[in-house]
């Protein structure tokens, strides 16, 4: 199988997700409860689908949960300016997410890149040893 800790944008992803979570956290308030909520899985959903998609037999399969990742992004996006413009976080908070978070989505795009123009595309994820 192949390594998903390997690739530098899961690796952000990653540490992207553990800052969202701890931002979420810090967010107070029973009303938040449920954006706060939508934060974190929003920001665990990116990393967690390179790691299923990096389990998958073809590039194809693997593109389908990148751009998952993509998506999920895109709603990370909304919660962050959300929380925002209700005050739950400021406005440089969210700048400096937001910015993290689009580098984040070059790297997926360029991944996404790589593998529609891979020759292999279609075909199944050969193993060492194999």
């Amino acid at each position: 199988m192949a390594d998903f800790r390997k690739l530098l944008v899961w690796q952000r992803a990653h540490e992207f997700n553990i800052r969202v979570s701890r931002v979420a956290t810090g967010i107070r308030g029973a009303q938040y409860m449920s954006l706060r909520s939508q934060m974190a899985r929003a920001a665990a959903s990116i990393p967690a689908n390179l790691v299923e998609g990096r389990r998958q037999k073809t590039d194809r399969q693997f593109a389908t949960y990148v751009r998952i990742s993509v998506n999920s992004s895109s709603e990370l996006e909304y919660h962050l300016l959300t929380a925002r413009d209700l005050g739950a976080l400021s406005t440089r908070e969210f700048d400096s997410l937001v910015a993290e978070l689009e580098e984040i989505r070059r790297m997926l795009a360029g991944l996404l890149r790589t593998l529609e123009s891979t020759a292999h595309y279609l075909a199944p994820k050969l193993e060492a040893g194999s």
